[in-house]
């Protein structure tokens, strides 16, 4: 599911209403996204082969590497998997933070359906998915419905401020793609909101549509909102905006 709305933010992000300082940090954090594609291609790594490296056969909807990714101080969490290939993709990553890793004042979405969703410090949050090509590039950024990933279901406006929670500070399993992932969300800010939004209202539009379905289970509704992204692209377009 492409939306015009995130096609005309992936082009130009808005960014011309954003803080000059905020431009700056997605800047930089372009740069380091950069950075660590240079250092993982002079040894013939990439992103997508380092989480698989030592794991054995690959199977899809398995999580690698297994066991996730998690950092024990920022509550940051991802891992990654294949099960689209019809869509083009090698496979991608799914990126959440965990209940103690929230913001303060977030709550989750009313719900009065039979599924028990994750609570208390098992809560987690899914931030957005990243499609992967097989050399280790992103192509998409997307987000999903709730029984895709078994999340405690968050308002987009309490998920867009779990945003600057997410980082991945530690070597495992490479940390260049721990460093590359962190700095992937925030060069792609401006993006992942709209996709948020567009999620919600995907999810609203869809129950309206389907009275006395549970939206949040419905099998039918797996993706909520995506976009085709480019680093080069969203860099060029950041250094206009401050040029």
């Amino acid at each position: 599911m492409t939306t015009g709305l995130a096609q005309e933010q992936q082009l130009d992000g808005g960014l011309a209403s954003r803080p000059v300082a905020e431009l700056h940090g997605m800047l930089a954090a372009g740069e380091e996204v950069l950075e660590c594609y240079r250092v993982l291609s002079k040894a013939g790594l990439n992103t997508v082969g380092e989480c698989l490296k030592d794991q054995g056969t690959f199977y899809e909807f398995d999580h690698y590497p297994k066991g996730d990714v998690y950092d024990n101080e920022t509550h940051s969490q991802y891992y990654y998997h294949a099960h689209r290939s019809e869509a083009g993709e090698h496979g991608h990553f799914h990126t959440f933070v965990r209940a103690k890793g929230m913001p303060p004042g977030v709550q989750c979405a009313d719900y009065d359906g039979e599924e028990a969703w994750p609570e208390g410090d098992e809560a987690l949050s899914h931030l957005v998915g990243i499609s992967m090509d097989r050399y280790g590039y992103p192509t998409d950024l997307f987000t999903t419905n709730r029984w895709v990933t078994g999340e405690t279901w968050y308002p987009c406006g309490d998920v867009i401020q779990m945003l600057d929670a997410f980082e991945m500070d530690h070597a495992f399993p490479s940390w260049a793609v721990n460093r590359w992932i962190t700095a992937l969300l925030r060069l792609f800010r401006p993006t992942i909101e709209v996709l948020l939004r567009e999620r919600d209202a995907a999810i609203e539009a869809w129950r309206r549509k389907h009275p006395g379905v549970d939206v949040f289970e419905d099998r039918e509704l797996e993706l909520t909102s995506r976009t085709p992204i480019s680093v080069e692209s969203q860099i060029a377009a950041i250094q206009a905006v401050l040029g």
